[in-house]
């Protein structure tokens, strides 16, 4: 199918080909028509599978320039609100239709005086709450509300806020649910407040052809070790590098530049410049690594990834997949890098569930051993990789002896949960080997 097919304006379809697309993805393939014939969605694909065009090309096909706010997307983060706001702005160039991206971090004043003049608005839920409340943004004309990357929106505390904003706008509008999970708080939300939605999913998978799945069962002692070796052998393209707490991306990223390697972290406890600071750098080829947290890396679409180096081992095998489908595209190859420690098994077992993943364990290259430092109270040591993580959660602070939520959108309800585990495994005392026994 050609773009063509889907019938869209001109002036959407001179967008689309200005921005090197001739064929609709499978999300978007599905979801335009739907869209155009005024159906609510609920739509799970995966990063990178297109559907900031799957909802935004039919949206500005029904909207018009100067007409007030028609269109609210909610998105989680900071980075996801701003590529969204300039993907929709390059496909409506040729409409005229004035984007605004609203979030916190940076000064309101300027977003009260876009936001009179936008048709569109994209925004971070605590910055729209904000607005709100200071009677700076009105929803009397929203036609299309979207919620985006909405299980990590709720998985990072954000379902009151959802809800509150959502009250606010107009019944009879059309709304547009993309998530790549569907957990319990999703479908409260479509229960309450969609109308006989649709359900299209985009099949999650890996290009086997293409993308070469191993782990390495490591000690601890020498986890950073043979990760440097590899960053220093596989040099081409980008290395995302994938963490459990925005704590760990730091340091992992700290003790990387202490090997002379180009690396940067992103997470949800950075300033908002600091956080598009790593993605220019990465854009421009400044770096060539870039040590994330799940939160923080969610619906970015990083190109040119050709290793995804899963340095603590994700959850669930949904997660592995959405991580490792980063790299692999448009028919290039990748490879997808697990290290595997004594600490990770649970996790791995739970990965490996999905018998469709073939990730095969792959023997331990010799490596020389690299000093790794950790920094804590004020002190510079020698810390193993492996050893205790602390209990920061991704978008929380302490203040006054209450947690309050940071308007970036990065917390992570299972970080408590893995940190219980943590605790769990010290305690155990079954070997390693009769654990390995699994595999």
């Amino acid at each position: 199918m050609k773009f063509e097919d889907l019938q869209l304006k001109p002036e959407l379809l001179k967008a689309v080909h200005g921005l090197g697309f001739s064929e609709p993805t499978d999300i978007q393939e599905r979801c335009i028509p739907l869209i155009k014939q005024g159906k609510d969605i609920v739509a799970q694909s995966k990063t990178g599978s297109g559907k900031t065009a799957a909802f935004g090309l039919p949206i500005l096909e029904n909207i018009g320039p100067g007409k007030g706010l028609q269109v609210l997307v909610l998105t989680p983060t900071r980075e996801l609100c701003v590529q969204v706001s300039e993907a929709l702005h390059d496909f409506g160039r040729f409409l005229h239709m004035k984007v605004v991206s609203v979030y916190g971090g940076v000064g309101i004043s300027p977003q009260i005086d876009a936001i009179r003049r936008a048709d569109i608005v994209v925004g971070t839920p605590g910055r729209i709450l904000d607005h709100l409340q200071r009677r700076t943004i009105e929803f009397s004309l929203v036609r299309f509300l979207v919620l985006d990357e909405a299980d990590k929106m709720f998985e990072m505390g954000f379902v009151d806020d959802v809800e509150q904003i959502i009250r606010q706008v107009p019944t009879n509008r059309q709304t547009l649910l993309f998530s790549a999970t569907i957990p319990a708080a999703v479908h409260t939300i479509v229960r309450k407040h969609q109308h006989h939605p649709v359900n299209v999913k985009s099949e999650l998978y890996v290009e086997k052809g293409l993308l070469k799945q191993v782990y390495y069962n490591v000690s601890p002692h020498d986890k950073f070790s043979l990760f440097v070796h590899f960053l220093r052998n596989n040099v081409e393209g980008i290395a995302m590098v994938f963490v459990a707490t925005r704590r760990e991306a730091d340091i992992v990223a700290r003790n990387l530049k202490m090997q002379s390697i180009k690396a940067m972290a992103i997470h949800g406890g950075m300033s908002q410049n600091q956080r598009l600071h790593a993605l220019n750098a990465l854009k421009s080829g400044d770096i060539n690594t870039l040590v994330a947290t799940d939160v923080a890396a969610r619906g970015l679409d990083i190109r040119n990834v050709s290793h995804v180096y899963n340095y603590d081992v994700p959850k669930t095998s949904e997660e592995y997949v959405h991580r490792i489908g980063r790299t692999a595209r448009a028919g290039d190859q990748g490879d997808a890098i697990t290290l595997l420690t004594e600490r990770d098994y649970d996790n791995f077992n739970n990965v490996l569930r999905d018998h469709t993943l073939e990730i095969k364990q792959a023997d331990l290259p010799r490596f020389e051993r690299v000093r790794f430092v950790r920094q804590e109270s004020g002190r510079h040591g020698m810390r193993r990789p492996g050893g205790h993580r602390d209990g920061n959660r991704e978008g929380f602070s302490r203040g006054g002896g209450q947690a309050s939520r940071r308007e970036d959108g990065g917390f992570r309800r299972g970080e408590r949960k893995h940190e219980q585990r943590e605790n769990r495994w010290r305690s155990r005392e079954t070997s390693s080997s009769k654990r390995q026994a699994r595999w």
